[in-house]
């Protein structure tokens, strides 16, 4: 995978699957521009804070990152503990800004990697809440976009992560004649600080899950297949997502269809 020289914009940087990506690109020889409300531990060739549920804040980044960056990793993420608003807020609403913000400042050939989940595979069965939300939600109605779609509780983070996979499919050729694309992974659970936080709301639908996979993920497992989505050789992958959860969304398939 060939990144080297390559400037990525890494969000979620300080902790978790950000750190990590962050690491390897830098390991691999690539510049990397970090982004989160957080300093993170290990130094980044540009840091900016910001915060994804502030459109200010998310403008004063992305005016803070020069032209010609030829990846942007959406990483950070808030877990199924915060209110419903604010994961909405985050996990796709200022992903969508920070993105729509730096798109412009990318060069011919760039990649943007959204990190969703294990969690929005069931969006088949919600494409018209989706389409929806897409239609209509902003910032300023965030609230009352998720108490008409009962958006409510843990469903944000599941919600959140539907809506960025049907959004990153959405985008498979809107700037192909920059040759840019965008795609997803989607992890099952992965061990970061935020684990807890899952286990603790999904209570036995989250202990079935550790019981069926022989571990939980590593960030060491989900940056590789994020560095790929962002070299060249990935070039022809366009509005993809992939899973990397160590089987489950194949178990789940698997137990829906009757495969055995």
């Amino acid at each position: 995978m060939n990144v080297a020289g390559k400037t990525i914009v890494v969000t979620g940087v300080a902790s978790g699957i950000g750190a990590e990506v962050a690491r390897q690109f830098q390991a691999a020889g690539a510049r990397v521009i970090g982004m989160d409300r957080n300093e993170p531990s290990t130094p980044v060739e540009q840091f900016i804070k910001i915060d994804l549920s502030n459109p200010a804040s998310i403008k004063a980044a992305a005016d803070c990152v020069a032209e010609g960056i030829d990846g942007l990793c959406n990483v950070a993420g808030l877990p199924p503990t915060a209110p419903a608003e604010i994961v909405m807020a985050v996990n796709f609403l200022g992903l969508q800004a920070l993105t729509d913000a730096l798109v412009e400042k990318m060069s011919q050939g760039g990649s943007i990697v959204n990190v969703a989940s294990l969690a929005g595979a069931g969006w088949p069965g919600a494409t018209e809440q989706i389409n929806s939300f897409l239609a209509d939600a902003s910032f300023d109605n965030i609230s009352e976009t998720c108490e008409r779609l009962d958006i409510v509780g843990p469903r944000a983070y599941f919600f959140s992560k539907e809506v960025l996979i049907c959004w990153t499919m959405k985008h498979r050729w809107s700037w192909r004649d920059r040759g840019i694309r965008m795609n997803c992974v989607s992890p099952g659970p992965v061990e970061t600080p935020i684990l807890a936080d899952f286990i603790a709301t999904l209570g036995e639908r989250a202990e079935e899950d550790m019981r069926i996979m022989d571990r939980p993920g590593a960030p060491t497992d989900i940056a590789p297949v994020v560095q790929f989505l962002c070299s060249d050789e990935s070039a022809w992958i366009r509005g993809a997502n992939i899973p990397c959860d160590g089987g489950m969304f194949a178990h789940v398939q698997c137990q829906m269809n009757n495969l055995g």
